[in-house]
């Protein structure tokens, strides 16, 4: 195998690992159930985040695999998962930590539309739709967490096929995303859920999603947004907490389809 085999295969590697960490966040900010609980707090899941994590190196590999072996385990957590997501996150998003990325910032206040044009925007241009049943908005941190899974696997699948359109295009989308977007807020959020949930399990989810993607930003040399972002009033109703009729932006997890089969 040539030196150029090995790097192909090491990108292709590295891109699989990011999208199983993604996705894995990505339900982890779901409502809570078996199944999801049983990916991240398992045994087997968690070995299988811990050898993702190892793509990143030994750096990186460390802290994650801290992080992820301190999640808790599984039996304790299936009673009270529920109850402690309703009370995080709430009713249409106001519980006490908003998951959505535009509650966050100076701009929630006057730019909310935009922002959330912008999320959609980039959900459009890979032909992602929301099926309608999620009633869903496109700037939750699940949505966003699993567009870059979207993205990382189809890096890794135009490697894989030796597609540089693809490549460039899916690489650009990933930096453009995570540096306006996703790092943008991260931070902000997973302080917020340490604040507010202690040593709880989404506490826990909040601090392995933000050190997932600082490994990245490090990657990218991209920067993490600041902590302390101001959250925007909760008296403030001039943007409605759903997108719109649902038909321009991704699912939950799970639910993401090309636009034209809607």
């Amino acid at each position: 195998m040539s030196s150029t085999d090995v790097v192909a295969n090491s990108e292709i590697d590295l891109a699989y690992c990011r999208a199983a960490l993604y996705s894995a966040l990505a339900l982890g900010f779901q409502p809570p159930n078996d199944d999801t609980l049983t990916r991240l707090l398992a045994a087997e899941g968690k070995a299988s985040l811990i050898r993702a994590a190892a793509a990143f190196g030994s750096h990186h590999q460390d802290n994650l695999a801290r992080r992820i072996e301190a999640l808790p385990v599984l039996a304790a957590n299936r009673n009270d998962s529920a109850s402690q997501y309703r009370v995080l996150f709430g009713q249409a998003g106001r519980g006490q930590v908003p998951p959505y990325e535009t509650e966050y910032g100076n701009e929630a206040l006057f730019q909310q539309p935009q922002q959330l044009g912008d999320v959609m925007g980039f959900y459009r241009a890979f032909g992602l739709a929301l099926k309608t049943a999620s009633h869903e908005r496109p700037d939750h941190i699940s949505c966003e967490l699993e567009f870059l899974m979207f993205l990382t696997a189809k890096e890794a699948y135009a490697l894989e096929h030796d597609d540089p359109n693809m490549l460039a295009e899916t690489r650009k989308a990933e930096k453009l995303f995570l540096r306006d977007h996703v790092a943008r807020f991260v931070p902000s959020f997973a302080l917020q859920l340490q604040r507010e949930n202690g040593a709880g399990l989404y506490a826990q989810l909040g601090d392995l999603c933000l050190h997932v993607v600082a490994a990245d930003c490090a990657r990218l040399e991209i920067a993490l947004g600041s902590s302390n972002l101001p959250l925007r009033p909760a008296d403030d109703l001039r943007v409605p907490m759903a997108c719109g009729n649902g038909a321009e932006c991704p699912a939950m997890p799970g639910a993401c389809a090309p636009e034209e089969t809607e």
